[in-house]
């Protein structure tokens, strides 16, 4: 049987996370949430909602990231695909089977849940999100051939193929390296069609002008650098 683990990187998601965890359907074995240095009591509520809880002092997206997912390849029965999610309830879990199954169909290593403007509810994105979505993919369209019209952080991807890449970032480049790898590695990949509705809470990264800047820097050094290497 094919095992799917499930990890929620969260930082402050005390009044979501519950939210979420109560949505995540029964075919995910293990969810694990990553609590990233919260000061309010996501941990707990996570805990008390089955989640299997990992502290990450280091803030960071990636670094959260990679605290789940070595946790759970370092396992005795490690999952054969991992998903990854936001804990702000702006995904929705029950679209996960979608997501999985081109990989449980042998079509994909690695799904991005695309969120098209259609399925989109109305402010949910930022517009400097928007921007920087077309502009990531379009560079990365122009550049390598990529079919990619999203960095959408809900996605899933073979565990042995993740191991593969060697993620190594540590903060707002965690979803584009990881499709840029994708793509130097050969993976095979898709997108599915996911909705997407406004999050509860401020978005760490979005929501102030430091994090827009910041993620903005760190996703095009990535796609650059990935050019001349």
């Amino acid at each position: 049987m094919t095992r799917i683990d499930l990890i929620i990187p969260a930082y402050n998601e005390a009044d979501s996370i519950g939210h979420v965890l109560a949505e995540v359907p029964d075919l995910v074995s293990e969810v694990v949430v990553v609590d990233n240095h919260s000061t309010d009591q996501t941990a707990a509520v996570a805990r008390a909602a089955g989640a299997t809880v990992l502290h990450e002092p280091n803030r960071g997206y990636g670094y959260a990231c990679l605290k789940g997912m070595n946790y759970l390849v370092e396992k005795s029965n490690p999952p054969h695909i991992l998903v990854f999610m936001d804990g702000d309830y702006s995904d929705y879990p029950e679209e996960l089977p979608k997501v999985v199954a081109p990989i449980l169909e042998g079509r994909a290593d690695l799904v991005i849940g695309a969120r098209h403007k259609s399925l989109r509810e109305p402010g949910s994105m930022t517009p400097q999100q928007v921007f920087g979505n077309w502009l990531a993919t379009t560079l990365m369209r122009l550049l390598y051939g990529a079919r990619f019209t999203d960095l959408g952080p809900f996605r899933a991807i073979r565990t042995d193929r993740l191991l593969e890449l060697g993620m190594q970032d540590k903060t707002y480049g965690w979803t584009v390296e990881m499709q840029l790898k994708a793509l130097r590695h050969k993976l095979a990949y898709c997108e599915v069609p996911v909705r997407y509705k406004k999050r509860i809470g401020v978005s760490k990264v979005s929501g102030t002008v430091k994090g827009t800047i910041f993620a903005g820097v760190k996703i095009l050094g990535w796609i650059f650098k990935h050019s001349i290497t």
